[in-house]
């Protein structure tokens, strides 16, 4: 019966939010603890799942987030016509060395493709999928990026250990 009251509101929230929410922010709107706002959560999916909705509840880092099921794309898909902002192989290259290397300088990533990767980096930190992560303590105080929560949305994953292991 508690968690009836707060599902509509949770679902809302969800729903109305452009970023995903920490348990963080849902716990003090909610005004309810950890335990019952992943457990909130987990019925509101469940639900969610039973009526067969379009929507699913996935969970980013530690944030949560409202979006549509991978089979509705089909459908919505041809509601709208939208352009595709697809990366590069050069810029996936990059990107997949930063995302198994973090924290990695901009000079170890020219190392291992052997290119500048100059434009590249400003491409992936305009997208906000790589971000500065602090500077490396060597002489010049290189900028080291790592991947960012949106690099996990677009990616589809929780955190960085689902990464794929790489094999040599």
């Amino acid at each position: 019966m508690f968690y009836e009251k707060l599902k509509a509101p949770l679902e809302a929230m969800l729903f109305i939010s452009a970023e995903p929410l920490s348990c963080k922010q849902i716990e003090a709107i909610l005004q309810i603890d950890r335990e019952n706002a992943e457990a909130l959560i987990n019925e509101l999916q469940e639900d969610m799942n039973r009526n067969k909705s379009g929507l699913m509840i996935k969970k980013i880092a530690d944030a949560y987030q409202m979006c549509t099921k991978p089979e509705m794309a089909v459908y919505l898909n041809k509601l709208t016509e939208v352009t595709d902002k697809k990366l590069s192989a050069p810029a996936l290259e990059t990107l997949s060395i930063i995302a198994f290397k973090q924290p990695i300088t901009k000079q170890e990533i020219e190392n291992i493709r052997g290119v500048r990767v100059d434009s590249i980096i400003n491409k992936l930190l305009e997208r906000e999928l790589v971000q500065e992560v602090g500077r490396k303590k060597v002489v010049g105080r290189p900028i080291m990026y790592g991947t960012t929560n949106t690099f996990l949305k677009c990616f589809g994953l929780t955190n960085l250990g689902q990464l794929p292991a790489l094999s040599f």
